[in-house]
């Protein structure tokens, strides 16, 4: 997921954090003499210069194990990458599966239940009963509203999916390709859990006879097209993140005080994204220890400001700008991980066809 964070690039990269070859009799919990774990994650992940790679540094200093990251591209080449070389993989632990493609990426995994399991919030550990992965984090994809651009308009703004396919908001919504974005995708999956199988179809059609436009990407929607963020675009709704307003207070230049965009919560679908050891490392054990550590609260406590996304820890502090400025989706829209990867090639087929042409 792109959450307003810095991609690093769209190959394949790796990226030593530390290289601590410290002896495992001289480390905390007994790690082997020079071994390094490479942790795969998807291209918006931060490469250096962050507290989670602080986080991450202090996790080898700790122990004596070297942190590799191995920068995979988007998370649907990174999937991809992983089950192709299950059993004899690339790395040791991966980062940033989410909901979407859990269940394809399954094979992929060692199951392994963390010992930090019991701080980890029920609520996203249901689609992993028996540790075939572990939930680090969770977001919400909605609808983002420029709540300046209707205040000068004189124009309430939309609070359903109805009020997005009024005429009324004729012209307004920009999303992105559900075939090539991850929040595109979630946007449709939001549809179809909104209005079943069956009717999802006919509300598309709907927001096509409404002027829904498409692009390729978070970043042309959300940079290019949405007024409310850049203020250079034409259209003040925009599929993004429950996250996305908060980010916009904090990066503010010049700083401001409140957030000039809000969330239509009825539209957010509930992604989760987890962590697991990737099956096939040569070093189980301390991959374990790095799952371990990354739902550790040391880790956890890093994720708000760095990855604009909810720790998946209960108990860990959120920063009070990521709370004041944050929307509560109190009832997210969801689907199963195996509903998803059962259907998903013809939903795409069949948004493709009615939207795309």
């Amino acid at each position: 997921m792109s959450r307003l964070r810095r991609a690093v690039s769209a190959g394949a990269l790796v990226v030593v954090l530390v290289a601590a070859g410290g002896c495992g009799d001289d480390t905390d919990g007994g790690a082997a003499e020079d071994v390094t774990l490479r942790l795969v994650t998807y291209d918006s992940f931060p490469a250096e210069g962050t507290t989670l790679n602080g986080a991450l540094a202090t996790f080898s200093e700790r122990t004596g194990i070297t942190v590799e990251l191995v920068i995979a591209g988007d998370t649907g080449t990174m999937v991809s990458k992983a089950v192709l070389t299950a059993g004899n993989p690339e790395g040791d632990v991966m980062w940033g599966v989410d909901n979407t493609s859990l269940a394809r990426a399954l094979p992929a995994f060692d199951p392994y239940v963390s010992a930090e399991l019991d701080a980890i919030d029920p609520a996203l550990t249901g689609s992993v009963p028996d540790g075939e992965a572990t939930p680090v984090d969770f977001g919400d994809v909605c609808v983002n509203v420029d709540r300046e651009w209707f205040a000068a308009e004189g124009l309430e703004p939309p609070s359903t999916f109805a009020d997005l396919a009024d005429p009324a908001y004729r012209d307004l919504l920009t999303v992105q390709d559900a075939a090539s974005s991850s929040p595109g995708l979630a946007f449709v999956l939001a549809t179809v859990a909104e209005f079943g199988v069956d009717g999802w179809q006919a509300y598309w059609s709907s927001l096509v006879a409404n002027g829904v436009e498409v692009v390729d990407s978070w970043t042309t929607a959300y940079y290019e097209r949405f007024s409310g963020s850049s203020g250079d675009g034409p259209r003040p709704l925009v599929v993004s993140y429950a996250s996305s307003p908060p980010a916009e207070v904090i990066f503010a230049d010049p700083p401001r005080t409140d957030a000039p965009t809000s969330v239509m919560t009825d539209t957010c679908f509930r992604q989760v994204e987890f962590a697991g050891v990737l099956r096939g490392t040569a070093h189980p054990e301390e991959a374990r220890r790095l799952v371990d550590f990354l739902v550790s609260a040391e880790f956890q406590r890093e994720i708000a400001l760095n990855l604009f996304v909810w720790p998946a820890r209960t108990d860990v502090e959120l920063p009070p700008e990521f709370v004041q400025f944050t929307e509560v989706v109190d009832d997210p829209l969801t689907l199963s991980p195996t509903e998803i990867e059962t259907n998903r090639e013809a939903w795409l087929d069949e948004w493709s066809q009615l939207v795309l042409g």
